[in-house]
């Protein structure tokens, strides 16, 4: 099948979702999603999305306190934009049926995570993202000019590489033109063509074996820019949360957000002992890349699996309403959170560099823009505050809306791009083959390339992800199109990335500790 559009989106999260309702005023909008719409990043983030609601908060102390948790590496120009933007960009959300927990005053009822001054969360109890997909997707749904598509797999941005075209000068002069999808439901090629493509594809925390992110976050959106020539930085810049649910049999781990420190919860070793105190004076409210590192540190000097966060001193009333699906989550594997430590240990969780954008979400390609977790704005820095992320998404979607707009009339739909070529490919029969190589990914980079890191290390994993590579293209390259195949081969493009750029910065900064380059501060 082919179909030509105004606007392709990539992605069925905040970042897609709120581009796609802005441009739907303007032209038609196809929303492809690889599962159902609804499964997304956006949908479980727990803790909530910051912005100044009150004083003596101010835009300045937000700005301050994320400079800060980026370790002198954030671009302050997506820093000022974000935060100055954020309440207008909030106050859509609401407009468009997300609610916000007030008080009972009827203020918002912001809540304080690590790294923040002041309190200015805006939390739906501990299930804010799944809130805030539920209030975009209905929308989405019943707007006349998006068509949203689920369990379709975009295999490849199209640009003039398949038109046979060669790119000589720069990576500027490549355009986008849309993207070659696979539809699970006849294991067919579609053609989108498209004026513009939005990437809005999230994460790639599947690249490790402990991870908060759901099963489809494989990292699609940077692997696919990658091969189209796309400018992307600061993928070593890998964020592990510090407290995901210890539960070795559970995958995705479930993530315990850092608003039950903010709200009084205390890391503690198995025997009880606090030890934040130890690494920072902002104790357990540090920073997150802090935080995870203190945590790693304490596991492997005593040799434990874990350690614990106690909320037991926290009035059970406020936990049970502010945390009710931690609580259930919990006691489900037999922890009642009000009487018993709960065992956490560091998962990674999001992934601060991407494709690199301008101020209006532009990539280095012409006509695609990207927004949200595949993105690098230069917002995260070397380390993302806590609840910057959704917010991200919000300003650069509707920068992005924006700029396409203006030029909607001005560009024109490539109708000479080909269809997918899929001659002498075969049905692959060994699945094993692709489950196995994922698995050895995941340890690779979990052991080698996780939150300590050292140049022997890296080159191990970089000689070991190269092994992988080459044994996977040649299985790519005569197989006919499975998602299991195309997302090894994006997971195998990530973990390059982050190996090829944490080899290439000799200093611990942020989120990249190296024990080859201790920390100069």
């Amino acid at each position: 099948m082919r179909y030509e559009v105004d606007f392709l989106v990539l992605g069925s999260g905040i970042a897609g979702l709120s581009y796609a309702l802005k441009v739907a005023e303007h032209g038609s909008v196809i929303i492809i999603t690889k599962a159902d719409a609804s499964e997304s990043s956006t949908k479980y983030a727990q803790g909530g999305i910051a912005t100044v609601m009150y004083s003596p908060d101010s835009f300045e102390k937000h700005i301050s306190d994320t400079l800060i948790a980026g370790a002198g590496h954030c671009n302050e120009e997506s820093v000022r934009i974000t935060i100055t933007e954020s309440r207008d960009r909030i106050k859509e959300l609401i407009d468009w049926g997300t609610n916000f927990d007030k008080n009972k005053s009827g203020d918002y009822d912001l809540a304080k995570e690590g790294g923040h001054s002041e309190y200015r969360i805006l939390h739906h109890q501990d299930n804010t993202g799944f809130e805030i997909e539920r209030a975009l997707l209905e929308r989405a749904k019943n707007h006349p000019n998006i068509i949203i598509k689920e369990n379709q797999y975009t295999v490849d941005l199209i640009t003039q590489h398949h038109l046979g075209e060669i790119v000589t000068k720069s990576r500027e002069d490549v355009e986008c033109y849309g993207a070659y999808v696979l539809n699970q439901k006849d294991n067919k090629i579609d053609t989108y063509l498209a004026k513009f493509t939005l990437l809005a594809t999230g994460g790639n925390g599947n690249v490790y074996d402990t991870t908060t992110s759901p099963i489809v976050s494989t990292g699609d959106g940077q692997a696919m820019s990658h091969r189209a020539k796309a400018k992307l930085a600061d993928m070593e810049f890998v964020q592990f949360h510090p407290t995901s649910l210890y539960n070795p049999k559970e995958k995705p781990s479930f993530l315990i957000t850092e608003a039950m420190r903010g709200a009084g919860g205390i890391l503690k070793t198995k025997d009880g002992e606090p030890f934040m105190i130890k690494y920072d004076k902002r104790e357990n409210l540090a920073p997150r890349d802090i935080v995870a590192r203190a945590v790693d540190s304490e596991m492997k000097l005593r040799g434990d699996n874990h350690v614990y966060l106690d909320c037991r001193h926290i009035d059970k009333k406020e936990l049970m309403r502010h945390f009710p699906n931690i609580y259930a989550k919990c006691l489900e594997i037999g922890i009642n959170i009000t009487k018993e430590m709960i065992p956490v240990v560091p998962a990674a969780h999001y992934s601060c560099g991407g494709v690199v954008v301008d101020s209006n979400a532009q990539t280095t390609i012409k006509n695609l823009y990207a927004s949200g977790e595949c993105s690098c704005t230069g917002l995260h820095g070397a380390n993302r505050l806590a609840s910057n992320s959704l917010l991200e998404s919000l300003v650069y979607s509707h920068r992005g809306a924006i700029h396409s707009i203006s030029l909607l009339n001005s560009v024109k739909i490539k109708s000479q791009v080909p269809e997918w070529d899929a001659e002498g490919m075969v049905l692959n029969e060994e699945m094993v083959l692709i489950s196995q190589s994922v698995k050895e990914l995941q340890q690779i980079m979990s052991n080698y390339v996780g939150i300590v890191r050292s140049d022997l290390r890296l080159k191990r994993a970089f000689d070991r992800i190269g092994l992988i590579f080459k044994e996977t293209e040649e299985l790519y390259n005569r197989s006919v199109m499975i998602p299991e195949l195309c997302e090894l081969r994006n997971l195998i493009a990530n973990a390059y990335l982050i190996i090829k750029m944490a080899m290439a910065r000799k200093q611990s900064l942020g989120l990249h500790f190296s024990i080859d380059y201790p920390p100069t501060h």
